[in-house]
C-alpha cells in the first residue's frame, strides 16, 4: 500500500532556496527556536535571523519569545 505524502504549498514570494528550506522546516515541526533551526537545517545564525527577520516582514513567520512559527 502506498503512503500519501501531504502536498505542501510554498508562497509564491519565497525566490532564496534557504528561504524556502527555513519555511518548510517550519512546517514540519510546531514552533522552533535559531538554535533548533540551526542544528536541523546546518545554517549559520546570522544566515537564520536575516531570512527570519524577512519572513516576519512577510507575514509568513511570527515570532514567540524565543520561538519561530509559521503564521496559519
Amino acid at each position: 500500500m502506498q503512503q500519501t505524502v501531504p502536498k505542501i504549498e510554498l508562497p509564491g514570494e519565497l525566490e532564496s532556496p534557504s528561504a524556502k528550506l527555513v519555511y518548510l522546516y517550519l512546517t514540519t515541526h510546531d514552533g522552533s527556536s535559531i538554535t533548533e533551526l540551526q542544528d536541523g537545517l546546518e545554517m549559520k545564525k546570522i544566515s537564520l535571523y536575516s531570512i527570519l527577520s524577512t519572513l516576519c516582514k512577510r507575514g509568513l513567520v511570527r515570532q514567540e519569545a524565543e520561538r519561530y512559527h509559521l503564521v496559519q
